[in-house]
């Protein structure tokens, strides 16, 4: 069966060392010593397992909008020198409404 990181990471420290028992790789040796976060590791490593989630931004265009907020550091950090706190808000205020927008986006 395949695993996903977030499979194995919701299962019980017993239920993860059953199928420590069945996998033949030295990741997995001394399983029955191991903790959760230590068998965790393990066992991704065994079963070639990316350690993170991914999240996928669906209905925008995750490149664009980070370059947008790229630039808009860019524009952050001239109102910051320039000490103009009116620009500096409205610039903050764009960049965490794009990132808020990412966020809404991701599955």
């Amino acid at each position: 069966m395949d695993y996903t990181y977030h499979d194995l990471k919701h299962k019980k420290v017993a239920e993860l060392r059953e199928l420590a028992a069945g996998i033949e790789h030295e990741a997995v040796q001394g399983y029955t010593q191991m903790n959760k976060d230590h068998l965790l590791a393990a066992l991704c490593t065994a079963l070639h397992i990316d350690m993170h989630e991914h999240h996928e931004v669906v209905g925008l265009n995750k490149k664009k909008i980070k370059e947008q907020i790229r630039e808009l550091k860019k524009k952050r950090d001239q109102a910051i020198a320039a000490k103009d706190r009116k620009q500096l808000k409205s610039v903050r205020k764009d960049i965490k409404g794009l990132k808020n927008r990412l966020r809404r986006a991701m599955v």
